[in-house]
């Protein structure tokens, strides 16, 4: 993983929506040469990747809470019995 990758994967879901948001104004203003275009392209889809693992994580966290067992209980999320 390179020091890019790892700067992403430290970003929170605004963020990382944030910095998408700005290549994709930047790509769409037409006024970047070739490679610029392709360097900002490319980290655009590094951005879009991690959003959609984020997001897949998010909807698979729902889903367990969510959850029910057989008895209309929600299943123990690993957590310990409060004492009181």
């Amino acid at each position: 993983m390179d020091a890019k990758e790892k700067n992403i994967n430290d970003l929170t879901f605004e963020e990382a929506l944030k910095k998408l948001e700005e290549n994709v104004l930047s790509l769409e203003k037409g006024d970047l040469g070739l490679d610029e275009s392709i360097i900002i392209y490319e980290e655009g889809t590094k951005y879009s990747d991690y959003l959609l693992k984020k997001l897949d994580s998010a909807e698979k966290r729902v889903e367990e809470l969510s959850a029910k067992d057989e008895e209309g209980v929600r299943p123990s999320l690993n957590t310990e019995p409060l004492n009181i």
